[in-house]
């Protein structure tokens, strides 16, 4: 019987909680506050224009009529509203004088508008004007015992502004349509550029580590992080390898020890003659066991400093101190193989850092130097401080590693095959 895991696929998301919708929309509103800007400028342009030009052409009349009554009195002031009158083709001008007691003087308007109210106020009223009701802008001036109203018709700038209204209209509901349609094309074309990404992410959660994010080649953000998910990849995959080959290499090396504490206990249940031998065969079993449990103790131990565990165990040390032990101990050893462990260290070098860590590190490398170096070779042990780090070196006359296996040497797990 067997069992298929796979990998769920996470549903597509919600309109509102999709990452290209939520761009499109940032573009619609910068469209929309772009276009909205230039809408107003024009109106600013175009039907501000034209309000701005009749209320300094209302002014320039009646400051000219005021300074006609100051020189020439009522009589001087209706014969100017009834000279601008006559002249006036296009018949948009406005003109009502009245004495106090509200006797029309002159102009072309038969009432004075009830809405008008003080001196100097402005305002758009409608009025009688040409026999029709028309949309005016008017200005009150008080004069002694009279009463002035200069105005513009202003109906044909109403319908002005009106076809401008809706063209306004019709261009923001041109704008939201272009804005709509750029923003479904920007969602489209980020979910297009991303698809690569999420069909590799669903493969590699599905189990298959070989899956790649295929790049366009034009170098933009999103080919940046396929590149930075491919160099992920790649860097699981090798320690996924490199976990295989250290899974290999522990077994291998604790078969032979265990296999060989389990004859020996076995050999010593048949064959032993007394309490003697039995004893000296379960203390060779007993070391053997303790070699491995050295081996687990090691990669826990360089497991729980990886993950900053250990770090809070860190104390200053001597560095020569902790060396000359390791030295101390291996040169027995050394000395067995018709060997020579020589060392150059300082009188002090104070560190921060695990001494059992330190001292488990550097036995590894003696113990590998004195298995591979033949009779007669020399091992060294140097430790120097280079100002910038410190540095501890085991050098001997073995072989070696080929050219091909000393560009892996400091890859994690890598062990050689001769």
């Amino acid at each position: 019987m067997s069992e298929r895991l796979h990998a769920a696929r996470p549903a597509a998301p919600r309109l509102l909680q999709s990452a290209g919708f939520r761009f499109a929309l940032l573009f619609v509103a910068i469209f929309s506050v772009a276009a909205g800007f230039l809408v107003a400028v024009l109106w600013w342009a175009t039907a501000g224009a034209l309000d701005r030009q009749t209320i300094a052409s209302i002014r320039t009349d009646e400051t000219t009529l005021v300074e006609r009554y100051r020189e020439q009195g009522t009589a001087g002031l209706v014969e100017a509203i009834e000279e601008r009158l006559a002249l006036d083709a296009q018949n948009e001008a406005i003109y009502l004088l009245m004495d106090s007691e509200g006797r029309r003087l002159a102009g072309n308007l038969r009432d004075w508008p009830t809405a008008l109210g003080d001196d100097g106020a402005w305002f758009r009223t409608r009025i009688q004007h040409d026999g029709a009701v028309a949309e005016a802008r008017v200005h009150r001036r008080d004069l002694p015992w009279l009463r002035l109203l200069v105005g513009r018709d202003e109906s044909e700038r109403v319908q002005l502004r009106l076809l401008l209204t809706e063209g306004v209209a019709w261009s923001l509901g041109a704008v939201l349509l272009f804005a709509g349609v750029g923003a479904a094309l920007i969602r489209r074309a980020l979910q297009a550029r991303m698809r690569p990404a999420v069909a590799t992410a669903l493969g590699i959660a599905g189990g298959d580590l070989t899956h790649r994010v295929p790049l366009s080649g034009q170098g933009d953000e999103f080919d940046r992080l396929g590149a930075s998910m491919n160099d992920m990849l790649d860097r699981i995959a090798a320690l996924m390898t490199g976990l295989r080959g250290v899974s290999d290499a522990i077994a291998h090396d604790l078969r032979t020890p265990i296999a060989r504490a389990r004859a020996k206990m076995e050999e010593s249940l048949t064959t032993a003659a007394g309490e003697t031998e039995l004893r000296a065969a379960m203390e060779e079993g007993i070391a053997d066991l303790d070699n491995i449990t050295r081996v687990f103790q090691a990669l826990l131990r360089i497991a729980e400093a990886e993950a900053g565990a250990r770090r809070a165990a860190f104390a200053p040390l001597d560095l020569p101190e902790v060396l000359r032990d390791a030295a101390e101990f291996y040169e027995a050893m050394a000395e067995a193989r018709e060997q020579r462990l020589e060392t150059a260290l300082p009188g002090h070098l104070a560190l921060v850092g695990d001494r059992d860590l330190l001292l488990q590190a550097v036995a590894n490398l003696l113990d590998n130097a004195i298995k591979y170096t033949p009779p007669g070779g020399v091992i060294r042990l140097v430790a120097r401080d280079t100002e910038t780090q410190i540095e501890i070196s085991v050098s001997d006359s073995g072989p070696g590693l080929s050219p091909q296996d000393r560009e892996h040497a400091l890859d994690r797990f890598f062990r050689a095959d001769a």
